[in-house]
């Protein structure tokens, strides 16, 4: 894309998990002028299956001590979470953040999104703040015209658990949900939140995603959009919408902290990064507590076998 740049710190393995979601599919693929450097790094970010994760960042919220190391770091410390460390690319909005990901992260691309600045900490539903999300909406899009599935993670984001084996083969789109209503997660009454979401390369993901960004109006985010053209385009695409449950994909909204089945969860409901980066910590701290009571459990339940 003009105006772009990647960073990809030496080879980058592919073995990560096969998703046993995934099923294959005929990928779409096409290529404009710019592309070459996107290209190359979605090639060494791919799993086998043509998988890529995906965040964006600025300045404020990759800085030294903010968002991104807790945000690292809960990969690090996930339960078999940190190989997906090796196809996360982090998506950078402004110089600053692109230089500060290279020192910290292998696989970084810079997305100049024109006319605003977005280094600072962008207020809920300012114009920045919309301009950023619906950068954000078009670059995924043109992944998947590159022909590559992605998994998006908005940075607010802790990963406990591979988050994958949560995408059934029957979903074009996979979609998080502030509050998880209900036992249909086909359910179109849900509301959808973009921060957790995987889409497929195919020609009905494609033809929904550009009907989202075409449908863009007024001071409305990304996810208001899709609230409000989900089922439109669905029919009209053919493209199957699942919501994944709070119960795996938490978050502050509807806080469901069972780890034994916990694969993510949001910052959401929370306004301001400081707020966040406490809030976060304080979930990340009972994450380790967590995990610590549970080594203890097993090596007490192996003496008594042994005993």
């Amino acid at each position: 894309m003009e105006g772009s740049t990647s960073s990809v710190g030496g080879e980058v393995d592919g073995d990560g998990p096969v998703d046993v979601a995934m099923a294959p599919v005929a990928a779409v693929s096409t290529s404009a002028p710019g592309d070459d450097d996107l290209t190359a790094l979605l090639r060494s970010a791919a799993m086998e299956d043509n998988t890529v994760i995906m965040t964006f960042t600025n300045k404020a919220w990759t800085s030294a001590g903010s968002l991104l190391d807790l945000f690292l770091e809960s990969f690090r410390i996930g339960d078999k979470t940190e190989h997906l460390l090796n196809h996360l690319i982090i998506v950078a909005v402004d110089g600053k953040a692109f230089e500060q990901c290279k020192l910290v992260h292998p696989l970084c691309y810079f997305l100049e999104v024109g006319g605003v600045n977005l280094t600072r900490e962008q207020a809920y539903m300012s114009k920045d703040y919309l301009e950023m999300m619906w950068a954000r909406n078009k670059f995924q899009t043109r992944v998947l015209e590159l022909g590559y599935a992605f998994l998006f993670t908005d940075m607010d984001i802790l990963w406990f658990r591979n988050a994958l084996l949560h995408v059934p083969v029957g979903a074009d789109i996979t979609i998080s949900s502030d509050k998880y209503l209900g036992d249909d997660p086909y359910d179109l009454e849900k509301n959808a939140n973009g921060g957790f979401l995987y889409a497929r390369p195919n020609p009905r993901t494609i033809g929904f995603f550009k009907g989202w960004y075409e449908a863009r109006s007024g001071r409305m985010n990304e996810q208001a959009v899709f609230d409000k053209v989900k089922r439109e385009l669905s029919l009209q695409h053919g493209a199957a919408v699942h919501f994944i449950d709070t119960a795996y994909c938490g978050g502050f909204c509807q806080p469901k902290k069972d780890f034994r089945r916990l694969c993510t969860f949001h910052g959401n409901c929370l306004r301001g990064l400081s707020l966040k980066l406490e809030r976060l910590q304080g979930i990340l701290d009972e994450w380790k507590q967590f995990k610590i009571a549970r080594q203890q459990e097993l090596a007490n339940n192996n003496n008594t076998l042994s005993g």
